[in-house]
């Protein structure tokens, strides 16, 4: 029996409409959709829903209730998209930059692995976000 991806990633967030203006800006060139809008279990905010068509993975934004987030404290490290084509992550760069987000590595070759091109960039609450283009070997596994 195998395991299936990971079906969805909720994030807590100082403001909703402004990081999902960030997501939406970086992922819906990409196919994603905003799908679902409703309260959550809590009843006290709201959670709204991005999905990709394919895999049907999803990207949960949600009001956090306070705090902010810090870089490399316990909690996610980073988020990564992977892309078909290389010049997708380019033109997702291209769309940050337009978006004067905050990149922390432009695109480029990985040092490490062989056919992985990818950039970083932060969202709105300094959450580093990745966006990937690795040729994997299709005869290998």
């Amino acid at each position: 029996m195998r395991a299936l991806p990971i079906h969805h990633v909720d994030l807590a967030v100082a403001d909703v409409e402004r990081s999902l203006a960030f997501y939406r800006a970086l992922l819906e060139p990409l196919g994603w959709t905003e799908e679902l809008r409703y309260p959550t279990y809590r009843g006290t905010e709201e959670v709204v829903y991005l999905h990709e068509p394919t895999t049907r993975a999803g990207l949960g934004l949600r009001a956090a209730d306070e705090g902010e987030y810090r870089y490399y404290s316990v909690g996610i490290e980073h988020l990564a998209f992977e892309v078909d084509e290389r010049d997708e992550v380019d033109a997702a760069y291209s769309r940050c930059l337009a978006r004067e987000a905050n990149i922390h590595f432009p695109p480029e070759e990985d040092r490490d692995i062989d056919d992985y091109y990818a950039f970083f960039v932060f969202d709105p609450d300094g959450i580093r976000v990745e966006v990937l283009w690795w040729q994997r070997d299709k005869t290998a596994g």
